[in-house]
């Protein structure tokens, strides 16, 4: 009986080390700071350096998983909410409101209108048929304008700079 409960013991003993040395395996290698540890359902393992990683996309998702402060190139759809003073292409400045709920309001002739966030850029279509844009190019944002009829992909009429007053809800 004692040489059961010893080959019993043994075994378990045997068992626990096979776990510990699978979990110490499994641990993230030393000196990973500043890395990131995938971890794949088939349980192997693969680490980046962050300084590799411009920026997490995840698949099926209309933006990247991310904000301005995070990734310079793509804006999130939050950073267009606010009043944009833009250029009308003679000279002159006015007025875009982006709302979150997707309401839109121009200040050249008190157009209403709705807005959508598509590929990274603020798209407004108006009432009267118009048109605009603003897109982030580098670390400046400009608005393209488009006449009655034109699409997003077509020439645009005019370009002209574009800043947000207010960096918020309006």
């Amino acid at each position: 009986m004692k040489s059961f409960f010893r080959l019993t013991r043994f075994a378990a003993l045997l068992c626990l080390t096979g776990w510990l040395g699978q979990a110490a395996a499994h641990a993230a290698p030393k000196g990973t700071s500043g890395a990131i540890v995938i971890v794949f359902k088939d349980g192997h393992r693969q680490t980046i350096s962050l300084t590799d990683i411009d920026r997490v996309e995840f698949a099926g998702g209309s933006s990247p998983a991310s904000d301005d402060t995070f990734n310079s190139r793509v804006p999130s759809r939050g950073r267009y909410v606010g009043k944009w003073e833009c250029g009308d292409g003679q000279g002159n400045n006015f007025y875009i409101t982006l709302n979150d709920d997707g309401t839109a309001f121009r200040s050249i002739g008190d157009v209403r209108g709705h807005w959508e966030y598509v590929d990274g850029e603020a798209r407004a279509t108006w009432d009267d048929g118009r048109q605009d844009a603003i897109r982030k190019f580098g670390s400046q944002y400009f608005k393209f304008a488009y006449g009655e009829g034109k699409s997003f992909t077509d020439e645009p009429d005019n370009v002209t700079r574009a800043h947000n007053t207010t960096a918020g809800p309006v």
